[in-house]
């Protein structure tokens, strides 16, 4: 049985050069409110692979997502490709597409990453830490909680509307739910470092996003891309907004035209 998943967007009759896009929490590959539907517009000159994390979209379920897991996928899926594909992850799919081009850098054309979630690599950061310290005392999702109610707990109660809470969005809340924690993970930053492809990190501003949200999410996830971009070397670009792919998609698609265009 399939383990993944995967939507295709082509306009190139095959011709283009593949991209593998890894979402994030809460939503799937092809998803308007939090994937990568405003990407679609790149598929005129590129073959565009979004992939369903498991438990997510028209993916298998599992029984607890795990970054480690969605890495082996994705060097599955990449190895398929017969030229290497670009990379684009987003969130949770960051820290997965960061764990996959470490492990075959030799697949990857180039990497962006939309503020990853590779904490790791901003170890020592005072907002990281703070986070990770509020996080590790906090007592889990009990299970009287339902996918519905901790999504509206985590919209609403961050102060931003909550999309509708159809039985796609719900399934994947619940895989959300029960994610392995993500800052678990160690990201191998030297294979990143050392890779002869180039790396793009976006990273949203958050001065406009509820202050609860910029507060508790905003900050750490700023702090983790400013990290990792320096890290990699990589060029930072910063975009108005908290979801810089599905808020402002001509600034980051065309970026990821310039990106990609470079590597031709």
């Amino acid at each position: 049985m399939a383990t993944m998943h995967v939507t295709v967007w082509d306009e190139t009759g095959g011709e283009g050069t593949p991209v593998v896009f890894a979402h994030s929490i809460f939503t799937w590959g092809s998803d308007a409110a939090y994937g990568f539907a405003a990407q679609r517009p790149l598929a005129d000159d590129y073959r565009l692979l979004l992939a369903d994390r498991r438990g997510y979209g028209a993916s298998p379920d599992t029984d607890r997502s795990d970054f480690d897991t969605d890495a082996d996928d994705l060097v599955e899926l990449l190895a398929r490709q017969d030229t290497g594909a670009h990379v684009v992850g987003h969130g949770n799919g960051g820290l997965a597409a960061m764990l996959a081009a470490g492990r075959r850098p030799d697949l990857v054309r180039s990497l962006t990453l939309i503020q990853p979630s590779a904490f790791s690599a901003a170890a020592g950061h005072p907002v990281v830490e703070a986070m990770l310290e509020r996080v590790r005392d906090s007592a889990g999702v009990p299970d009287s909680v339902t996918p519905e109610q901790y999504l509206r707990a985590s919209t609403e109660g961050m102060g931003m509307p909550m999309p509708d809470p159809t039985p796609q969005r719900l399934r994947a809340v619940a895989t959300s739910m029960r994610e392995r924690p993500v800052w678990e993970a160690t990201v191998p930053l030297k294979p990143l470092q050392t890779a002869p492809w180039p790396t793009l990190v976006i990273c949203g501003t958050w001065e406009d996003a509820p202050e609860t949200y910029r507060r508790y999410a905003g900050e750490p996830l700023i702090a983790c891309a400013e990290s990792v971009a320096e890290a990699l070397d990589a060029r930072l670009l910063r975009v108005p907004g908290y979801y810089p792919h599905t808020q402002q998609p001509t600034a980051v698609n065309a970026a990821l035209r310039d990106l990609w265009g470079d590597c031709r």
